[in-house]
């Protein structure tokens, strides 16, 4: 993969797909119907993987493209490929909370290399330049020049006070109980894959998932963090996580700077 190529794109067509996002959830009514598994899915849902799936199609008609909203009919794993989901945090857009976020990501050798997660909503664009390196973008977010960036890099954490954030629609006793290991300044909740952004900009130490999740709910925010220093790592053995496992489905994992000491799960 040409990752010159690469970037422009995703940060092209996750720009786009936040503009269709906003342009419904700006309507004072949308439907809001349940997938087979219980979750919400919106007409931006799919408005947005329409759109990035065009683009990623037409740019690169090689690679298996791999998103949420057409999981059905993904019926090969492979260890790299283009990871999508379109609208990570339905729940945070249906209750308008704002914590929701357009994710793409290319995964390579069952790692997630290159990324981008844009909450439209907040104004966060957080992306891995070409040369990995994960930078936040501020600015205009013209759809064909980046705008000013500034590089992102993991805290330096004190064991002592660390910043913790956890997910705001799905905290559970396990999550608290793990998370009552550490010893904690200060606690915030986000929503979507805002939470690796958090511990990528340094402004959160740890981010513990006791959980379902999906590789499109997680890969783009792993790239992204990964850029900036930080790691991913299964809750049980602490080993990485990796991606293109059958059914996409992640275990537990932790997102964390490298300076915190982990504890057992």
């Amino acid at each position: 993969m040409n990752y010159d190529e690469l970037i422009p794109v995703i940060r092209r067509l996750a720009l786009e797909a936040g503009d269709k996002i906003m342009e419904i959830y700006g309507q004072d009514d949308f439907d809001v119907k349940s997938k087979s598994d219980d979750s919400p899915v919106t007409a931006a849902d799919e408005a947005a993987d329409a759109l990035i799936s065009a683009g990623l199609r037409a740019a690169f008609p090689d690679v298996m493209l791999v998103t949420e909203e057409q999981a059905a009919t993904h019926t090969t794993t492979g260890d790299t490929f283009l990871i999508v989901d379109p609208l990570d945090g339905t729940k945070e857009f249906v209750h308008r909370r704002g914590d929701f976020t357009v994710n793409i990501a290319l995964v390579e050798g069952g790692v997630p290399t290159r990324g981008v997660v844009y909450a439209p909503a907040k104004g966060r664009m957080f992306f891995t330049q070409a040369d990995g390196q994960s930078v936040e973008e501020t600015g205009a977010f013209d759809k064909d020049q980046v705008g000013d960036v500034t590089p992102m890099r993991v805290a330096d954490s004190d064991n002592a006070a660390l910043l913790v954030v956890a997910s705001k629609s799905h905290r559970d006793q396990a999550t608290d109980d793990y998370i009552n290991k550490y010893n904690v300044k200060d606690m915030k909740s986000a929503g979507s894959s805002l939470k690796f952004c958090l511990v990528a900009t340094g402004e959160a130490d740890l981010y513990p998932r006791v959980g379902r999740t999906m590789e499109w709910d997680t890969a783009a925010g792993h790239a992204v963090l990964s850029g900036a220093g930080g790691h991913v790592v299964r809750f049980d053995d602490h080993t990485p996580l990796v991606y293109g496992k059958e059914g996409y489905a992640n275990p537990f994992f932790i997102a964390y700077a490298p300076a915190v000491d982990l504890k057992p799960a």
